[in-house]
């Protein structure tokens, strides 16, 4: 058992894990439920590594809430000819008006892209308005004029954002795989991919089962997969993500905890919602905001119960609220180096065991 002194918790080394690069899955499984999932039952402190997602259903309970994030993934990647030559590319971040027509965005290469210059795609026009550090750029679309024109011009021209990792010369060849079955709202740079696995099958069986569905809104920006860079993990920023909850999940919440059953978050943007909006379970409301809730070891969970997430990248923020949920769950506060220890082992187990990692990758679940 590899083994992290409780003074190292909050280095960033300490959440590093060897991952050969043949274990990031490079496609979806096919079907999307037959990926593999591993329990982790913080009661008993066992693992299984026995099943396969479909059989998820085996481990709700009648009255659980499963919350999944409804963001739909928009083709964010704009690549394109420089008027001088050679390829650029904007990378849209985070909308930054209702309308959707102005934005942060991520620019490469940043050197050849600065502020008051204006790009020409076909008969379309974006003006760079502000310049900021580490490639990033505030840009406007000039004659767009409504949210509903801009995805048509995305659609045409834009690519999947397939995370670097996946080496697909055509990431549109994913168009439809890299979307939960159930995306509604538009707005994600990146997909919520622990829900990747459901079915529309799958998920019929769960509500036969007796368990409710509620939805929460995440829009999957930089915030999400941006890298920590600080070697004190505290020291790390989370960039602002637009998240959203109804009044009907929040009426759905309430009933749940009233007949004491579980709230089931799938993956960590929807934890994040649900961690956002809940201070204390008498005070949640429904409503819009942005967040940049940073969860590490230390945090204490105030609403969800168990979580379904993936295998997620060494020194990552994710890896670091999977440790933290595991730790509270378990009851390990104060000593929260301990399940480190132990969730970098399952990793380096199912690794060496040839679980697939990553966005397309296998998934587990936290009870």
């Amino acid at each position: 058992m590899r083994k992290i002194l409780h003074e190292d918790l909050y280095k960033l080394s300490s959440y590093y894990y060897d991952l050969p690069e043949d274990r990031i899955a490079q496609q979806p499984a096919n079907p999307r439920d037959s990926s593999r999932l591993l329990v982790w039952d913080t009661i008993s402190e066992s693992v299984n590594y026995d099943n396969k997602f479909r059989d998820i259903i085996n481990f709700l309970n009648p009255n659980d809430l499963l919350i999944l994030n409804n963001t739909k993934v928009i083709p964010a990647r704009i690549i394109f000819n420089r008027k001088s030559g050679g390829k650029s590319e904007i990378f849209l971040l985070n909308p930054l008006s209702n309308d959707y027509l102005e934005w942060e965005v991520l620019v490469k290469p940043a050197r050849k892209i600065h502020r008051d210059s204006e790009i020409e795609i076909a008969n379309y026009k974006i003006k760079i308005l502000d310049e900021k550090p580490e490639g990033i750029r505030i840009i406007r679309f000039m004659n767009i004029s409504n949210r509903e024109e801009l995805m048509k011009f995305l659609n045409e021209f834009g690519k999947v954002p397939l995370p670097p990792y996946i080496k697909n010369e055509d990431s549109n060849k994913f168009r439809n795989e890299y979307q939960t079955v159930f995306a509604e709202y538009e707005g994600s740079v990146a997909a919520p991919t622990a829900s990747l696995h459901f079915t529309e099958e799958l998920l019929e069986e769960i509500k036969s089962k007796g368990v409710k569905i509620a939805y929460v809104t995440l829009h999957v920006g930089l915030g999400t997969f941006r890298p920590v860079q600080c070697d004190d993990i505290r020291n790390h920023e989370i960039h602002k993500e637009h998240c959203e909850i109804p009044q009907e999940t929040v009426n759905a919440i309430n009933e749940c905890k009233a007949k004491n059953a579980r709230i089931i978050a799938s993956g960590t943007t929807a934890a994040r919602t649900l961690e956002t909006f809940c201070q204390n379970i008498s005070e949640l409301k429904s409503g819009i905001t942005d967040t940049n809730l940073y969860i590490y070891p230390g945090y204490k969970f105030k609403i969800v119960d168990a979580l379904i997430t993936n295998f997620h990248l060494p020194e990552s923020s994710l890896i670091m609220l999977v440790s933290a949920f595991i730790a509270n769950k378990s009851g390990y506060e104060g000593r929260e180096e301990i399940i480190l220890s132990k969730l970098l082992d399952v990793y380096e187990f199912a690794a060496k065991n040839n679980w697939r990692f990553f966005s397309f990758g296998d998934a587990m679940l936290i009870k």
